[in-house]
């Protein structure tokens, strides 16, 4: 694939049913997300609603087609917490390993460190054993990409009848000072689309 015609844009909610196309084979198939249930598609584009009020929702679209997404959410609702984030990148199942996961991680911390965000978490689901439901592959994903493990869960999630753990895992892009200014949320940041297209 030819990553240089991939396109990252923000999200909308109209672009719900495409994203949840690519979302639900990791629900149905996979421990990769300890969702059971496919979400309807209200609830989809509410949650692309809620994110974009405060942190950014991304697509990568090669000709008019959504290959992939990614978005942060809050690490924890209170104040202290503001400059960490939990990243969560998905991309259309039969492209993984082809570079737009990278792309997309790429445009996301761009965007989050231009906004004032310092730390990106990830919570990972990774098996005891592997198996056909769960690898450790997004784990070695994100090593490779400069996150740090900070800890692994043991047992805490239960899919498929079997019980997996879980990692965090963590990447500092900014810098920690003294005094620090509270990050510019999503929905009061301009320049987004600048910043993407120069990527």
């Amino acid at each position: 694939m030819e990553n240089n015609d991939i396109h990252i844009r923000v999200a909308s909610e109209d672009d719900a049913e495409e994203i949840l196309a690519i979302y639900a084979p990791y629900v149905i198939k996979t421990a990769i997300t300890f969702e059971y249930e496919v979400p309807t598609l209200k609830e989809f584009r509410g949650r692309i609603r809620h994110t974009l009020q405060k942190y950014p929702y991304l697509v990568a679209e090669q000709n008019g087609k959504i290959l992939g997404y990614a978005y942060v959410g809050p690490f924890h609702d209170r104040a202290a917490y503001e400059w960490a984030v939990e990243t969560s990148i998905y991309v259309e199942e039969n492209l993984r390993r082809c570079g737009v996961g990278g792309k997309l991680n790429r445009a996301l911390e761009a965007v989050c460190g231009a906004m004032g965000i310092l730390n990106m978490e990830a919570c990972i689901g990774v098996p005891q054993i592997e198996d056909e439901y769960l690898t450790r592959n997004s784990e070695d994903y994100h090593a490779h990409i400069g996150y740090r493990l900070v800890g692994e869960f043991y047992q805490c999630g239960y899919k498929f009848g079997r019980w997996y753990n879980m990692v965090w895992m963590e990447k500092v892009i900014g810098e920690h000072k003294d005094e620090m200014q509270a990050p510019v949320w999503f929905s009061e940041f301009s320049g987004v689309q600048a910043i993407l297209d120069n990527l």
